[in-house]
């Protein structure tokens, strides 16, 4: 491309996304490109094809100021390669030590036949009490955001790291992964897999370590709109579609579920059309955590114990609670001002943790095509900012031994 050419493209919106956008677009602004124009995302127009679209416009080389920029429609100053506009802050969050060893994916089984109804999984622990070591509730996704306690509504037979001698000594569960799954996976082509297909394709060994000493354990749904963490006993296997935090701080527990995390998530993780696809490396290890505080801490177990109580009692999962929450024709529910108060409390919590002065001025907002009871734009974008320099400030003060 010559200076001062100009380029239009048009990509999946995967393309401002995660390791696409580091590979591309990341790459193109650190040679020089400008981007004046962008969509981040929108369907596709036509019926026949169901994905999402962004679109770039630019030119190498730089771009007068006195040139309108726009991003989805909305004159801004400058524009990210992550399709938005620019904030104060440049550059990208790096990951920081402290946050390592706290979030992970769950287990990915890959097999259906690993997983049971729960009728069947008592009646094989009736016929012999043993397979109570091998079989274990099992949480996916859908579960965790559909049901009232978000329980799990199936189990799954886990043989963990046992050999093929001590995985046969369970005989039901082995006869059942013996016939189901072995067949599929001694034509994997990762060798492992196929050697050792009584077990999880990845048994999540960092995650069991971690969660080890822990009564329970703070988990999220990996692609959702609500992006809401719930504590689960960690007597429970959660799936691949589950983000795993090894923690049963009601002080962490506050901060996932408030407005500068959900922020942060949405900024720099990926999307699945426009539920949160949410990344533990892109997003918790680059977090910049506050400090622990009292009024962050109560905050989180009034959240908790009180969602709950309200889940209960009306059946809601919680995809269908935060539904009402983020409504903004719903007005005289008295939980669901009670669950935006709460919110609310989280986030100036969180705020003071950091002890930052930044306002938040409420009400119901769009961001990334998602609708929400939030704080609004400039309280958002000063928010990025500040994290961004917080993390960056970390990063830096770990460069150099600080």
């Amino acid at each position: 491309m010559q200076r001062n050419g100009t380029l239009g493209l048009i990509a999946t919106n995967t393309v401002a996304q995660g390791d696409t956008r580091e590979v591309g677009l990341d790459a193109m602004v650190a040679d020089g490109f400008t981007i004046t124009r962008a969509i981040q995302s929108r369907s596709w127009p036509a019926a026949s094809a169901n994905l999402e679209y962004a679109a770039v416009w630019g030119a190498l080389g730089l771009v007068a100021e006195e040139v309108s920029r726009v991003a989805d429609d909305a004159p801004v100053r400058r524009i990210s390669t992550l399709l938005e506009a620019q904030g104060r802050t440049e550059g990208n969050p790096m990951r920081l030590t402290d946050n390592t060893g706290i979030a992970f994916q769950g287990c990915i089984v890959l097999g259906m036949g690993f997983v049971v109804e729960p009728e069947e999984a008592e009646d094989w622990i009736v016929a012999d009490a043993r397979n109570a070591e091998v079989l274990f509730p099992y949480l996916n996704g859908e579960d965790l955001n559909q049901r009232p306690d978000a329980s799990p509504s199936r189990w799954v037979i886990d043989f963990n790291n046992r050999s093929e001698a001590e995985a046969a000594s369970y005989a039901l569960p082995f006869m059942r992964v013996s016939e189901q799954v072995k067949p599929e996976r001694v034509h994997n082509k990762r060798k492992p897999r196929r050697d050792y297909w009584w077990q999880f394709a990845e048994r999540a060994a960092g995650m069991r370590k971690a969660i080890a000493h822990l009564p329970e354990m703070l988990v999220l749904a990996q692609v959702s709109n609500t992006a809401q963490p719930v504590f689960i006993p960690t007597g429970i296997v959660p799936s691949h579609k589950i983000v795993v935090f090894a923690s049963d701080s009601r002080t962490l527990f506050a901060l996932l579920s408030s407005s500068v995390h959900y922020f942060w998530a949405r900024k720099y993780s990926g999307a699945m059309k426009n539920d949160l696809s949410y990344s533990p490396s892109d997003v918790f290890l680059t977090f910049p955590r506050p400090a622990s505080t009292d009024r962050l801490r109560l905050a989180g177990c009034a959240l908790d114990n009180e969602r709950r109580e309200i889940m209960t009692r009306r059946n809601l999962g919680l995809t269908a609670l935060y539904h009402l929450v983020h409504d903004s024709n719903v007005t005289g529910d008295a939980d669901v001002s009670r669950i935006r108060d709460l919110h609310l409390e989280i986030d100036e919590a969180s705020i003071e943790a950091y002890g930052w002065d930044a306002p938040l001025h409420y009400g119901f907002h769009t961001y990334r095509q998602v609708r929400r009871w939030s704080p609004d734009a400039n309280s958002r974008v000063n928010l990025l900012d500040m994290l961004l320099e917080e993390n960056h400030a970390r990063a830096k003060s770990v460069q150099k031994g600080e």
